[in-house]
């Protein structure tokens, strides 16, 4: 069971939840659980480029990201990246 913590924005859109114990074994396996998955994911599957996650407080975002185990003490913070010009 891992723990998932959305930011506030996301949380709005998971009805105000922002904290989740999920039983998931990879960190896509959690992701895919949350309410606001079509937020998180493009069509085809992909983590979409402006989602940050962080597994206990290390930048998860290169290399096999949705494959990286997770285990009863671990933390996945979703973060939203801020873009503009």
């Amino acid at each position: 069971m891992a723990t998932v913590l959305l930011p506030g924005t996301l949380a709005a859109e998971a009805g105000g939840q922002k904290r989740f114990e999920l039983d998931a074994g990879t960190v896509g396996e959690a992701l895919r659980q949350l309410p606001v998955t079509n937020l998180l994911f493009d069509e085809s599957g992909e983590l979409r480029r402006l989602v940050n996650v962080y597994v206990d407080g290390v930048d998860a975002r290169g290399g096999r990201l949705l494959d990286e185990p997770v285990t009863e003490q671990s933390e996945v913070r979703v973060v939203g990246a801020i873009a503009g010009g």
